[in-house]
């Protein structure tokens, strides 16, 4: 199979490094993701070169044509040309040396004359093309092949691959919830018998792996197929993995009702982390009743703690850890689509209404992972939604910051400083969106007891 060369939509100023580059003297071909992205017609975001040239000679070049050079990773031939508003990485062929003790990096590098050479050292097939606007598709290693049957393959011998860079494991799992393509036998054998390598990876490659994992197009079949794979990095998997779940409103066990409700989620970082963790408390809740009946009582309450263990364990930030456990804590509340219950649930939330969008989003897909008889109850997020709409447009009270009064009109009442201020504008939130009290600074005041003062 070849690709028709209008497939190939680089930026014209990539093209321009490319003849640069041969103008030298020199041999230049588009590599990798941006080859294998062009013939699945995806959009490419990087686009990267690898070339006959060294390091300092593609800088040279490039810097005489009026381009700009930043040397990024020379010591590995890299050097990134910035050419209009364009920025690409420029590598000399190479291969890796012996594989290091951390199963991250090779303990060197040899540069080479071909691009096949090349292509050789590189993680799975259809990422080992080349492409040249005259000469054409370089594919020695069957990549077109790998494509259009849809399997991501190591590119030779899958274990020594894996232990060249044990990173190429997650980036596995991560292209089959990206691609929606299954993972070659051989090369799954190796990710099970090569996971352990994984604890020698830094914590900020793994976690950037698992994120853009989850926001896969295809992440409910890559979960299913990989969790062997995925849980030695994210082990919370194991105990969901076959916890059967016999109730009406459920008919997966929780692994795959999670993989579903990831699935569903809508495609941010926060829903979809939210959606993988919302009912991580429930095998430890699990229990029968005297009538056999299973319950997950508390689950909501025990699933943060087990996020935050996990969230610290993965090094997310703290701002995403809080909004990540307030989401997987409040995932079973009750809200209804009056304005008082909507306003609830923004102040248990701290006012913050793409918190609360963010739950509905969680709620949705929760709801739409359930039996298939209990899908349609997500008509219900929606008018919750129109509710949340109509109290933002309007202005209305939900938080303490809102309130015609503040901190110190409390203290001026006789209110001692400290934790009796906010204990005092809760009370006074609470009863506006109760409705009892208007948010007006006098009928605030005189519901903590003190006379109108203007």
């Amino acid at each position: 199979m070849t690709p028709d060369r209008d497939i190939f939509r680089f930026p014209a100023e990539a093209y321009e490094v490319l003849r640069t580059l041969e103008a030298a003297g020199h041999e230049a071909y588009f590599v990798g993701g941006c080859v294998r992205d062009s013939v699945m017609g995806r959009p490419i975001n990087d686009v990267d070169i690898a070339t006959s040239a060294r390091w300092e000679e593609t800088a040279s070049a490039c810097q005489a044509a009026g381009m700009r050079a930043h040397e990024t990773g020379v010591k590995h031939g890299t050097v990134t040309i910035v050419a209009g508003q364009h920025g690409f990485e420029v590598t000399t062929y190479r291969v890796d040396s012996a594989t290091s003790a951390d199963a991250r990096h090779p303990d060197s590098v040899a540069f080479v004359s071909s691009i096949e050479e090349d292509l050789a050292r590189r993680d799975f097939a259809m990422n080992a093309m080349a492409w040249h606007p005259e000469r054409g598709l370089v594919d020695p290693h069957r990549g077109m092949g790998d494509i259009k049957a849809g399997v991501i393959r190591v590119v030779g011998d899958p274990a020594r691959r894996f232990r060249e860079d044990a990173l190429r494991i997650l980036r596995a799992c991560r292209f089959a919830s990206q691609l929606g393509f299954r993972i070659d036998d051989a090369t799954y054998e190796a990710m099970l018998s090569q996971k352990h390598l994984l604890e020698n990876v830094s914590t900020e490659r793994v976690t950037h792996e698992l994120d853009l994992m989850l926001l896969g197009a295809h992440v409910h079949d890559a979960l299913m197929r990989t969790v062997d794979v995925v849980s030695f990095v994210l082990p919370e998997l194991v105990a969901m993995k076959g916890c059967t779940q016999p109730t009406k409103y459920h008919c997966f066990d929780v692994l795959e009702h999670t993989a579903w409700a990831v699935q569903e989620a809508r495609p941010t970082r926060l829903v979809r982390w939210a959606a993988l963790c919302h009912d991580m408390g429930k095998p430890a809740c699990r229990f029968l009743d005297a009538d056999g009946v299973v319950h997950f009582y508390g689950h909501a309450a025990v699933g943060p703690g087990i996020a935050r263990d996990m969230a610290n364990r993965l090094l997310m930030s703290n701002a995403f850890k809080d909004g990540l456990c307030a989401l997987v804590e409040n995932h079973s509340d009750t809200v209804a689509a009056t304005p008082r219950s909507v306003k609830r649930a923004l102040a248990k939330l701290g006012g913050d209404v793409e918190r609360l969008r963010s739950l509905l989003a969680l709620k949705r897909a929760d709801i739409r992972a359930h039996a298939p008889a209990y899908r349609s109850q997500t008509a219900s997020i929606d008018d919750i939604e129109r509710t949340l709409d109509a109290i933002v447009a309007e202005g209305e009270a939900f938080s303490v910051a809102q309130l015609a009064i503040g901190g110190r009109d409390v203290i001026a009442t006789g209110v001692a400083e400290g934790p009796a201020v906010g204990a005092a504008l809760q009370a006074a939130l609470d009863a506006v969106i109760e409705g009892s009290v208007e948010n007006e600074r006098a009928q605030l005041l005189a519901f903590l007891g003190q006379p109108t003062t203007r």
